[in-house]
C-alpha cells in the first residue's frame, strides 16, 4: 500500500514552522518582527510557540529592534525558552542588520552636511555602550575615501594620536577630515576635552592644507555639529 504524499499546506505545519511557510508564499515583507525572530529561534517552549516567545521577547524591549540589538547573550537568556545557541543566533542576525545599514550609508559616499555625516556614523557608534572616536577622510569633492576608528574607551581615557590621523590623511590623499565620536550617555554637549582635541587637530591639519570640516557628536537618535554651531 502506497503512502499518501505529505502535504506541505500551512495547516499541516507546526506553529513554529508557519512563519517559514508564510515567508515562502508571501515574501519577507509580509512577516511581522515577531515572525522573523521566530524563524531565527526555530522553536518555542512547552508553553508557547516560537512566535509567541518572540512576541514576549519583543515586548520586553517595547518592540524596539534597536533595543533588542543592545541586549547581551545573558540578558537574552533570561527569557524562558532562549538558551545560549538561540541567543547567539538573535545577536548575530541583528549585528548583520546593523552592518548592512552601515554599508548602505557608506554607499552614499558624499558628505554634504552634518546630517549626512551623522547618517554615516550613527549605525556604527550610535548605540554603543562605550565611547569611540573615528575619523572620516574625504577628497576634494567631499566623497568618503575611508573611515577609521582612532580610539576606543573615551577621549580623556585614550591617547588620540594626531600624527597618525595626518599620516593616514596624506597616505589616502584626503583634503578634508571629519571627526566623529559618540556619547553613550545621550548628552549632546561637547566636553572641554572634545573642544581641545578639535582645536588641536584643526591647527595641525592646517599646516598640511587639510581641513577639519566638522566634529560630530553622535547619540542614538541625534547629533551635535561643531560646524553648525560655529565652534570650528
Amino acid at each position: 500500500m502506497q503512502e499518501k504524499p505529505t502535504s506541505f499546506s500551512i495547516k499541516n505545519w507546526s506553529q513554529d514552522d508557519q512563519p517559514r511557510e508564510k515567508l515562502l508564499n508571501k515574501g519577507k515583507a509580509a512577516l511581522s518582527d515577531a515572525e522573523l525572530v521566530a524563524i531565527l529561534i526555530g522553536s518555542g517552549n512547552r508553553e508557547e510557540s516560537a512566535v509567541d516567545l518572540s512576541k514576549r521577547i519583543l515586548a520586553g524591549v517595547e518592540n524596539n529592534l534597536s533595543d533588542l540589538g543592545k541586549l547581551s547573550i545573558k540578558q537574552l537568556m533570561h527569557f524562558k525558552g532562549i538558551g545560549e545557541a538561540k541567543a547567539i543566533t538573535i545577536m548575530a542576525a541583528l549585528e548583520l542588520g546593523r552592518r548592512r545599514r552601515s554599508e548602505d550609508a557608506l554607499e552614499k559616499k558624499k558628505i554634504i552636511s552634518s546630517a549626512s555625516a551623522f547618517e554615516l556614523m550613527q549605525p556604527i557608534i550610535g548605540d554603543l555602550h562605550h565611547e569611540e572616536f573615528w575619523i572620516i577622510y574625504l577628497n576634494n569633492s567631499n566623497k568618503v575615501i575611508q573611515k577609521n576608528q582612532l580610539s576606543k574607551g573615551g577621549i580623556t581615557g585614550t591617547l588620540v594620536d594626531v600624527r597618525l590621523v595626518l599620516k593616514n590623511a596624506l597616505e589616502v590623499g584626503a583634503t578634508g577630515i571629519i571627526l566623529a565620536h559618540n556619547h553613550p550617555s545621550g548628552n549632546l554637549q561637547p566636553s572641554e576635552a572634545d573642544k581641545q582635541l578639535t582645536h588641536k587637530l584643526k591647527l595641525a591639519s592646517e599646516s598640511l592644507d587639510i581641513k577639519v570640516l566638522d566634529h560630530v557628536i553622535v547619540t542614538e537618535k541625534a547629533y551635535f555639529s561643531f560646524a553648525d554651531e560655529n565652534l570650528l
